[in-house]
């Protein structure tokens, strides 16, 4: 045990530990937890990156959230109405929200941060086709009017995974969608402490105590989200030994995502629990720049999706076989939409990738591929896809560097010798993937498509035609000639699926709540 003692006296020196000071400080329950990720991008309209999104849970809410059985509820929204027609939504704001300046939530705030969520996020950006207007009637009532039918108005303000519709107040949310905001004041749960945040070493939230929960219980991300720390801090720490090691030691409380190959570690000791938080699961994919030679050519692309082999991808990356899944559906196997396509991706036919590649003109110009080094569930990935494509006539240059400096360079359309990239890694959860109409991965609208940009009307008319369908049996249809269609064009490439662990202090913690998203509302700390 001494060199956990000799960790926990650094940890202490270099993470500003509070135990030892005096006064109020030390009367503050902190919870000390590493997330998946250390965070750079902390508007969560800006980029898609998950720990932009978690930072977003924690300090930002929404209108409308999604219940434990997928369910829409009113969340800031007191109540709504739908016209007979529907075509008009009024919604009404609940008293007594507040943003953490003290000021009212208003109706002009949210309809400001529709408009910016609208203008990048794929979601958003189709149901801005569809609207006409969206006009403030009072300070706590607004009305969205369609020019056209949205069956899935609701669903898009309570949409779970990336890309948030995060409500901001309206000087915030009038910034320009293609930059960044520098104001973090929000109306949820916790307050970003911006003067205590060291990007690499530690990000500090504190409650808030203006935030008044809703009175439902909590259900996923739906119901009352009760504050029960004073401070939360999240820790990071890139070497995943190390933080398991943090963990049995009692210097932090919990680790969202460890990797699997410390479970055992972790299973044995009898303060630590593993918790399967994320049952849904989420799926990993491989994403190609579609601007850039030689993806630019979608005999490339295919050559590459056949030259893959995603047993070893999965296995090299989550080890366990009871969590990962193999699957090639682009919308999640064993959903409505989940179709699959054979032994595609699951087994390669190098021959098929070979002649397709020869097909595609390419001329052996390695390309780049991203590699995120400190994001467990995906840092894996890189080597052993540079393998598989090689062996179908790839060049593969692989670039290490951390999750964020990826998450800034994906957004850079200039060729890979010049700052650019050609594949990337990355994954989401499977709720905000498995409809077609919605997926930012499947948008197919060129320039503001997700980074990667594929262009594709066919797809686009498509996925309008879902949206406005009303009949299930048609809406399948249709989804199934997308699913196709963006296995065809290679928009994106299922990886397979996999289920999230995170790894706590059962002897101080209580009430982590299961869902798509790790959040530390209704966490309470035993001692």
């Amino acid at each position: 045990m001494a060199h956990l003692h000799r960790f926990a006296a650094v940890a202490a020196i270099a993470w500003g530990v509070t135990t030892g000071l005096a006064g109020p400080v030390a009367a503050q329950t902190t919870l000390r937890m590493v997330s998946h990720a250390d965070i750079k991008i902390l508007d969560p309209i800006w980029t898609t990156a998950n720990i932009s999104r978690n930072h977003g849970y924690m300090i930002y809410d929404v209108l409308f959230a999604t219940d434990a059985d997928f369910k829409i509820q009113p969340q800031m929204a007191e109540k709504y109405t739908v016209s007979d027609d529907k075509l008009t939504y009024t919604i009404t704001l609940r008293d007594g929200l507040e943003w953490h300046d003290g000021k009212p939530v208003t109706s002009e705030d949210c309809i400001a941060s529709i408009k910016r969520w609208g203008a990048r996020d794929g979601y958003g950006q189709v149901l801005m086709k569809a609207m006409a207007d969206m006009k403030a009637i009072d300070d706590k009532t607004f009305v969205l009017t369609l020019k056209e039918p949205f069956g899935l108005v609701l669903e898009a303000l309570g949409k779970v995974g990336s890309s948030v519709p995060f409500m901001m107040p309206k000087r915030v949310a009038d910034t320009d969608p293609n930059k960044q905001i520098e104001d973090y004041t929000g109306s949820g749960p916790f307050i970003f402490k911006k003067d205590e945040w060291k990007a690499g070493e530690r990000v500090v939230y504190v409650k808030n105590t203006r935030y008044k929960p809703r009175a439902e219980p909590p259900s996923m991300m739906a119901g009352g989200k009760v504050v029960k720390v004073d401070r939360v801090e999240w820790l990071a720490i890139p070497d995943p030994s190390t933080a398991a090691n943090a963990l049995i030691a009692g210097e932090i409380d919990l680790i969202e995502t460890p990797p699997p190959d410390l479970f055992p570690l972790l299973r044995a000791n009898k303060n630590v629990a593993l918790y399967g938080w994320n049952a849904t699961g989420s799926q990993a994919l491989m994403r190609f720049n579609h601007l850039q030679p030689p993806f630019n050519n979608p005999k490339a692309r295919q050559a590459a999706i056949y030259a893959l082999a995603q047993e070893d991808l999965l296995r090299a990356q989550y080890g366990e076989p009871e969590i990962y899944k193999v699957c090639n559906a682009p919308f999640i196997c064993g959903t409505v939409y989940g179709k699959e396509y054979g032994d595609l991706t699951i087994k390669p036919n190098l021959e098929k990738a070979r002649a397709l590649l020869k097909e595609s003109g390419y001329d052996g110009t390695p390309i780049t591929m991203l590699h995120q080094t400190d994001l467990a569930s995906s840092n894996q990935f890189p080597p052993v896809a540079k393998q598989q494509l090689e062996r179908a006539g790839f060049k593969v240059d692989v670039l290490a560097m951390d999750w964020q400096s990826v998450i800034s360079r994906r957004a850079r359309k200039e060729p890979p010798a010049q700052g650019g990239w050609n594949i990337f890694f990355t994954t989401n959860i499977t709720i905000d993937v498995d409809n077609p109409g919605t997926s930012n991965f499947a948008a197919a609208t060129c320039e503001k498509a997700w980074f990667g940009w594929p262009c594709d009307p066919e797809i686009e008319t498509l996925r309008t035609a879902f949206l406005k369908e009303g009949d299930p049996a048609r809406r399948k249809e249709i989804g199934f000639a997308i699913s196709d269609r963006v296995m065809e064009q290679g928009v994106y490439v299922p990886i397979g699926q996999y289920k999230a662990f995170g790894a706590y202090r059962k002897d101080r913690l209580e009430g982590w709540l299961p869902g798509p998203v790790a959040m530390t509302w209704n966490i309470s700390k035993k001692n």
